[in-house]
């Protein structure tokens, strides 16, 4: 089963998802308050899910450029 080429649109959709994925579960880990079994570093996890979202909007300005030229 052959899987279809990226897109620009396709990187940009899971761009986007993962990083509201990760500043979702960032937010709910730093507001769990159950025992100190939760290894999980939330202040990494926010930095990683505000590049990925900063990644993202560069695709979009590149979308938004590249149809402003083609038109």
């Amino acid at each position: 089963m052959r899987l279809p080429p990226f897109t620009f649109w396709s990187i940009s959709l899971w761009l986007a998802v993962t990083a509201i994925l990760l500043l979702i579960t960032a937010q709910l880990a730093s507001s769990y308050d159950g025992p100190a079994t939760l290894l999980i570093d939330t202040k990494k996890l926010k930095q990683t899910a505000i590049i990925l979202g900063l990644l993202f909007l560069v695709t979009v300005a590149i979308q938004i450029y590249q149809t402003i030229i083609t038109s």
